[in-house]
């Protein structure tokens, strides 16, 4: 599936399941939850912090999935319902960042490979 094909997808279940978009104050504050819900995953994963109930390494895969399927369907929501093309977008921000850090990050002691 193209990203284009993704963004109809995405208005098509908008119309016949959802009615209509949320306005985008809401769809915002819903975007922040679910990066939310993925961050708390991604710290109990890979940070300091413990998972409540024990699960499996393919139930925490799971979950982080599936939070980032909401991240994503969320941001197109917000993309839908603003007129804006994400194939486009996505595009431009990858020239940006080529252009900008064509060097920085090769350039930066931080990332080499003796510091990982």
């Amino acid at each position: 599936m193209t990203i284009q094909e993704w963004q109809e997808q995405v208005d098509g279940w908008i119309r016949e399941h959802g009615v209509r978009y949320f306005d985008i104050k809401t769809n915002t504050i819903l975007l922040m939850e679910e990066v939310g819900e993925l961050a708390r995953i991604v710290a109990r994963m890979h940070g300091e912090q413990s998972f409540i109930n024990a699960t499996s390494e393919t139930q925490q895969k799971k979950q982080m999935e599936e939070e980032m399927g909401d991240v994503i369907f969320v941001l197109t929501c917000i993309a839908n319902q603003s007129g804006f093309n994400l194939p486009q977008i996505l595009e431009r921000n990858l020239e940006k960042k080529s252009k900008r850090d064509s060097q920085r990050h090769k350039k930066n002691p931080k990332l080499t490979n003796e510091n990982t």
